[in-house]
């Protein structure tokens, strides 16, 4: 007969500091969070209009309250009130996206719910779910979100070409890392992985197909730096056509 489990009282044996990576994240996440939801409802400096620089957190932007130029696909909706965002025809998808990446769901279920903690540490709670329940069998529907998420990376990309009629600025070249950053996150995802090769029973019938999906099977190895790197891009990225729309500074230009 096999023995019993360990009757062990301590919450965790591990005497390395494993709670520096729950940390981290936590602090990472809600500084993202905090910083793209006062930039979001901000409703100023987050276009320059002579070099076309457009902020990530506010394109699209469709409304009649955008600044003239600002919206590359015009005005179909009314002016908005203060307290809806310009951009809240992607905002609400590109966060589902990243709430429901898998990646960011072991990040925060770690870092703010404590399940578990981290490896080998024992969580607080008495009794789990998993995702089989509401609220969190909702997580399921990523892989409809990568679809809403790849239109917007094609459309920040627009913005990004669109910027380079101007000519080439520091603003330029912060609006291209960006725009790849956000491509190699969004391509390395797991739902885009499937999509191109998840059911597959013969790849040898689909050449094509199984290319793409080992392309992007070698970058899911690397999502979870992708996301970070994202994050600390699209901070970037805001605050540098920020500082340049208020005037706070000016734009270093390359090539005119």
């Amino acid at each position: 007969m096999a023995p019993g489990r360990a009757d062990i009282k301590a919450r965790t044996l591990r005497r390395d500091r494993w709670w520096l990576s729950p940390l981290v994240n936590a602090l990472g996440l809600a500084t993202f969070v905090v910083y793209a939801t006062i930039r979001s409802f901000w409703g100023s400096a987050y276009f320059v209009s002579e070099y076309r620089y457009l902020s990530p957190f506010y394109s699209p932007c469709f409304s009649a309250s955008c600044v003239p130029g600002s919206s590359h696909f015009g005005t179909f909706l009314p002016a908005f009130p203060p307290w809806i965002p310009l951009a809240i025809l992607s905002l609400p998808f590109l966060l589902g996206f990243r709430l429901t990446c898998y990646y960011y769901r072991k990040s925060y279920y770690r870092a703010f719910w404590s399940s578990p903690p981290a490896c080998a540490v024992a969580e607080p709670h008495s009794k789990y779910s998993g995702e089989t329940r509401f609220p969190l069998i909702l997580q399921n529907a990523h892989r409809y979100f990568f679809y809403l998420a790849f239109v917007i990376s094609v459309i920040n990309t627009y913005d990004m070409i669109v910027a380079f009629e101007t000519g080439i600025g520091l603003g330029n070249i912060i609006l291209l890392v960006n725009v790849v950053g956000l491509w190699l996150y969004t391509a390395s995802c797991h739902s885009c992985r499937h999509i191109t090769g998840g059911r597959l029973k013969h790849f040898s019938r689909h050449p094509v197909r199984y290319k793409i999906w080992t392309t992007v099977s070698k970058l899911n190895t690397r999502h979870m730096l992708f996301a970070w790197i994202t994050i600390g891009t699209l901070i970037l990225t805001d605050l540098y056509i920020m500082l340049v729309a208020s005037g706070t500074i000016s734009d270093l230009r390359i090539v005119n």
